[in-house]
Parts: C-alpha cells; sequence; structure tokens
C-alpha cells in the first residue's frame, strides 16, 4: 500500500532463462506499477522491432510526444468512459500498422528501442514510464564495451577480465588449464566416437569448447542462460542413443537440480556433465563459488561425480565417465594443476603418504595442500596419513575407517559447503560403524564465499598448507 516505484533490470542474455518470462507474466497480468529495464546489447527481441515498427515505436519516447501524452491523461484521463473509447481505438489501429509485440501481449506498455548511450533520453523515458503507474518496459539498445575501442571489438574477451594495461589492452597469455584441457580432449574424443555431442549454457569460450563448436558445429548447442533446458535437452538426447556432454560452470548448474533428478537420474540417462569452476573460483564472488556440487551431486541416485586433482586425471575420469551407463559427473576447479600429476583414477581412494599420527582426507586440487602439510608435519616429528578421494559420490568408507581406527583422529579438506560435504558424510559413516575419532572439518562453511583472490580464500577458510597444519595440531 505504500507509494514507490520498482525498477527490475534485465540483460538480453538473461531474457534466455525461463525463469524471466514467469516473472514478466506474473508482473504483466498484475497491472502494478513495473518498469522493466531490458537492457539489449547483442540482439534483437522481437521481428516487431525493425523498419516501419522501429520508426514508430521511436516516436513514443520523443519528448513531444511524451508531453502530449501526459497532457492528455490529465485532461482526458479524468473521463474514464471516453479514455477506454479511444484506447481501444488508437489500440486496434496499432494493432493493424504494428505487428504484435511480444512485451504489450504478456501485460506490458512496452516504449523503445532507444539509445542506452543517450543519458537525457534515457532518464525522459525512464521517468515517464514511473508516471505511467502501469507495467512497463522500457527497451534500451546498447554497445558492450562502448567507449573502449578495444572491448567494443573482442566483447568477449572483455567480458570478465583481471587488471590491464588500457594501452596494450589485454595480452593473449592463456595458459593450458583444466577447462582447455577438457576442451582439447572432448574435440579429440569426438573425433573417434561421432555419438559424442556437447552442450553448455552460454559459456563456450569460458568451458573450453570452442575448439569443439569450430570442429563440429553439428554437433554442438549453446542453449544460452538456460540451464535447466540444458539438463533436459542433454537428456533427451541421451535417449536417442548420444553421448551428450553438457560443460557448465558448478554454480550454474545449480539451477537445473529438478532437472537432474526427473529427466536424467530417473531414466538412468547417460548424461556427463562436465561441472567447470568447482570450489573457489575468487575474484567473480559470492555468485560464481562452486561450493555446493558436492553436495547436491551426490544427492542426485545413480549419479557418479569425479573429482580429478590434474590433468592427467581430468583426461582418465572424462574417460570414465563416457564409458558409463548412468548419469556421471567430472568436477574440477578453474585454472591450473598443482604439483601432484599422478593419476590415481582406477582407484575409489587412493592413500598416497602413511602415516600413524592422524588421517588427513582431500580430493580434487586441495590435495596439493594436504600433501604440503603432511610434509611441514613431517618436520615436526608428527606422522599425517594423507588419503585422496576419487568417487566423491560412493568412496570407499571403509578404506578410511581402517586408517582413522589405526590413527584416531581425522581433518577433512575440501572446497566445499559443510552441509551435504564429504567430510559430513565420513564421519556419519564412522559413527555407524562405532569407530572413536577426534576431528575436525576444513571446508567453506555456509558455502557463502566473499570476494577475493583464491590463495586469499584459501587461507581466510583455513583450507590452505598453512590452516591445515594448524587444525592437525590442535588436534594432537
Amino acid at each position: 500500500g505504500e507509494d514507490y516505484a520498482v525498477v527490475a533490470i534485465i540483460g538480453d542474455g538473461a531474457l534466455t532463462g525461463g525463469l524471466a518470462y514467469e516473472g514478466l507474466a506474473n508482473c504483466g497480468d498484475s497491472g502494478e506499477p513495473i518498469v522493466v529495464v531490458l537492457n539489449d546489447n547483442a540482439m534483437s527481441i522481437s521481428e516487431n522491432v525493425g523498419g516501419l515498427a522501429r520508426f514508430l515505436a521511436k516516436q513514443r519516447v520523443r519528448p513531444g510526444y511524451i508531453a502530449f501524452k501526459r497532457l492528455y491523461r490529465r485532461t482526458i484521463g479524468r473521463y474514464e468512459h471516453i479514455y477506454n473509447f479511444l484506447h481501444r481505438i488508437k489500440e486496434g489501429l496499432k494493432d493493424i500498422v504494428l505487428r504484435d509485440n511480444f512485451f504489450e501481449d504478456m501485460g506490458f506498455y512496452y516504449l523503445g528501442p532507444i539509445d542506452g548511450h543517450d543519458v537525457k533520453m534515457l532518464e525522459r523515458t525512464i521517468a515517464y514510464a514511473r508516471e505511467l503507474r502501469i507495467p512497463v518496459l522500457v527497451h534500451i539498445l546498447t554497445v558492450k564495451g562502448k567507449g573502449y575501442a578495444r572491448a567494443e571489438a573482442n566483447p568477449a574477451i572483455y567480458h570478465s577480465v583481471g587488471s590491464f594495461d588500457p594501452e596494450i589492452g589485454i595480452q593473449d597469455t592463456e595458459k593450458e588449464s583444466f577447462s582447455t584441457v577438457f576442451g582439447d580432449l572432448l574435440k579429440s574424443l569426438a573425433e573417434e566416437d561421432a555419438r559424442i555431442v556437447a552442450v553448455t549454457a552460454a559459456m563456450a569460450d569460458g568451458t573450453g569448447l570452442n575448439p569443439f563448436a569450430k570442429r563440429f558445429p553439428d554437433r554442438f548447442f549453446d542453449v544460452g542462460i538456460a540451464e535447466g533446458h540444458g539438463v533436459t535437452m542433454s537428456a533427451g538426447i541421451a535417449k536417442q542413443g548420444r553421448k551428450p556432454v553438457f560443460a557448465v560452470y558448478s554454480s550454474f548448474l545449480q539451477r537445473g537440480y529438478d532437472e537432474l533428478i526427473h529427466d536424467v537420474s530417473l531414466d538412468y540417462l547417460p548424461v556427463v556433465f562436465a561441472v567447470d569452476r568447482a570450489g573457489l573460483v575468487g575474484a567473480d564472488g559470492e555468485t560464481h563459488q562452486g561450493a555446493f556440487d558436492v553436495g547436491y551431486l551426490c544427492q542426485i541416485p545413480r549419479m557418479a561425480v569425479w573429482s580429478p586433482a590434474n590433468y592427467a586425471e581430468l583426461r582418465s575420469m572424462l574417460k570414465l565417465a563416457l564409458a558409463s551407463d548412468g548419469p556421471a559427473a567430472v568436477r574440477y576447479p578453474r585454472g591450473e594443476e598443482g604439483a601432484f600429476h599422478e593419476d590415481t583414477s582406477a582407484q575409489n581412494v587412493a592413500v598416497l603418504r602413511k602415516g600413524t599420527d592422524l588421517t588427513v582426507v582431500s580430493y580434487g586440487i586441495s590435495i596439493n595442500d594436504a600433501l604440503q602439510a603432511a610434509a611441514m608435519l613431517a618436520d615436526r616429528g608428527i606422522s599425517a596419513e594423507v588419503i585422496k578421494a576419487n568417487r566423491l559420490d560412493e568412496p570407499d568408507y571403509s578404506q578410511i575407517a581402517i586408517s582413522v581406527k589405526r590413527t584416531g583422529r581425522l581433518v577433512c579438506v575440501e572446497e566445499s559447503a559443510e552441509n551435504g560435504s564429504l567430510g559430513v558424510r565420513i564421519l556419519a559413516d564412522l559413527a555407524l560403524r562405532g569407530v572413536p575419532v577426534r576431528a575436525k572439518l576444513r571446508n567453506l562453511g555456509s558455502g557463502i564465499v566473499t570476494h577475493g583472490s583464491v590463495p586469499q580464500l584459501r587461507r581466510q577458510l583455513g583450507i590452505d598448507a598453512d590452516g591445515i597444519t594448524e587444525a592437525c595440531e590442535e588436534l594432537l
């Protein structure tokens, strides 16, 4: 009942997601005063924005037109029956001249398209949209990277960047990473197996799939920012006898949780999920940290979940996933591998270092810090056994229990939210076996992790080598 204005801002990329249309349908039907600003920097939204339609639409945001509309509403608007009659005539004439406007069909008054870089026009249009006190969509056209020629010419490269010298721009210094290794391997495997199909959600470059897309354009599908659809589409592809690989960021796959269960798991379909950016991502902030995939993927019935620690294991585990007759996920971090290069993928869990004083369990890239911590502890006369888990959905709990029975102490280190983590499941299994243990869990806590570099965040969360060493010494 209060008097305030609501403005929702959305990009044309996000408009590819189904949730946007649910919101538009709800708001348009409500008749409530809301302004939706659609920032369109890459594509037209519907065909009616062009030619005569574009010309007539522009007239609606000109100063003279807006001034006339204000006067018209203040005068004729006082006489409801006359105003409604004239409004119906106007809308009928407009429908003859203009083809259907998708947004108006959903209950919005459409303004635009307008130049989003013309600030005066933008201010005037948004002010007018607010005055209407009905659902209004303001369609603005912008240029990605406007004002910086290099960004305008290569918008994808400058989408998410660290610091660089604007005089020379971003230098092509791309190193080998988990993403590039995945992309190169999938392309090679697809040369040998025509059934392999790649799917992504607006992240072809980020997931390393550009080489695959260029080599096999008919076997590559970018569904846009619509991860739930990507999961279900992959399920459909699998039903037709193909081998779909859905490459997606950990934090974005969360949007497809329902589809993972109902469309993939229930039918036990061989869909492979290449889960990029698993664990700490760093500078992209809270929304991008891959903190929850261990919890939600291991909940999915029949889902095999592998976690490689290096490029060799990524190659082996991706091949294992593709050979599976059911759903499988391979989760790996952003960036490069560490000092640990051994391929232990053939083992469910691997004992990397024998010890007697305590047991350290970890997986993925974090195994590097665990091994470093064990070496630091050894210098202090402490013997730590290091166990690496490879299959996170069904680790060999019995082997872990044998180690813990001998040492009596356990430290679990992982880049995962604590709730649903491997450490919590190990403690539950030990309790059921009646194995007494003193334990410390070092993980991402609630999973809401702030902005910062990965080394900074590891130190802050106590999951770097120093933090693991401290946890072990506290147990002792």
